[in-house]
């Protein structure tokens, strides 16, 4: 209740009084002077009700409104949160991926300078061989722990080889597909060089393919041989060509960039060991190299 409403309650208290006290005096006149005044009184004590009621309503109604736009508020804050975390999760997966994709290259850029590394030492053989003329010379070293006759197994070093360079095959869109009768083929060889082997001609085929294809490689035994086949669906080579793939520094009419020694250190590793190798491609039906090793 407000002081003013207070007031006119005492005031209506007082007029009841005198009207009160008109009546035992029995004078008409005062009674009814007191009457009006007390009426008057309450219907002012009525109106300052009324209005306060209203102002009440008011205030019930702007706190209604106040609570809605504080629920609506909290709604969307609920809302803005969500979606900054969504936001928040989605750069931290971008910061993940980019992390990834750093690691990536760093392993291509290690992967890269072993193949420089390779690619000086073949450059090495071929000054040698060039000065000795001879196919040996281009032989990559082996480790001074390792024997360079050993069992080995060559459909183990194959898939690690296919492993290996499949970063480089998609890149290409190369599919590389190894094709082999048994899990396990033992020949007398030494693991680098029989990787070597696999890298230099699969490596061939992603250089040289020029577009999407496959590679089929196969190895099986015939009895105290190893034959192995790396057959591609490129663009192929001339007969003519293809009779001088195995020669130093050859690279035929579709060159790309390379120090073209590839298949001569293939065909070096082979003859080491006693095998053969040979080629055989027509222009738009792919290249196919094949390649028999003995098991002793």
């Amino acid at each position: 209740m407000t002081n003013g409403q207070k007031t006119i309650l005492g005031c209506s208290v007082v007029s009841y009084l005198l009207v009160l006290y008109s009546f035992f005096r029995f004078n008409l006149w005062m009674i009814l002077l007191f009457f009006i005044l007390h009426s008057l009184v309450l219907l002012t004590l009525a109106f300052l009700f009324w209005k306060n009621s209203l102002e009440d309503n008011d205030l019930i109604e702007m706190q209604a409104k106040y609570q809605k736009i504080a629920a609506e508020s909290e709604m969307a804050a609920e809302s803005l949160q969500g979606k900054l975390n969504d936001q928040i999760r989605l750069c931290e997966k971008k910061d993940q991926e980019l992390i990834d994709a750093n690691l990536r290259i760093r392993a291509l850029n290690e992967e890269l300078s072993g193949v420089r590394a390779s690619a000086d030492s073949a450059k090495a053989a071929l000054a040698e061989a060039e000065s000795e003329d001879s196919y040996e010379a281009l032989l990559p070293p082996i480790d001074p722990n390792e024997s360079p006759s050993e069992t080995i197994d060559i459909i183990r070093i194959a898939k690690d080889t296919i492993s290996e360079l499949s970063e480089f095959a998609k890149k290409v869109n190369l599919n590389i597909v190894l094709s082999a009768p048994d899990d396990s083929m033992l020949v007398k060889a030494n693991r680098g060089r029989i990787r070597i082997l696999f890298r230099n001609i699969i490596d061939n085929s992603i250089k040289y393919m020029n577009r999407s294809g496959s590679l089929l490689i196969t190895i099986s035994s015939i009895g105290d041989d190893i034959f192995i086949v790396l057959k591609d669906n490129g663009n192929g080579l001339s007969e003519h060509e293809t009779k001088h793939i195995f020669e130093l520094n050859y690279q035929g009419t579709n060159r790309v960039s390379g120090n073209g020694l590839g298949l001569t250190q293939a065909k070096a590793i082979v003859d080491y060991y006693g095998g053969s190798i040979y080629a055989k491609s027509m222009i738009g039906r792919g290249m196919g190299i094949y390649i028999q090793l003995p098991t002793t």
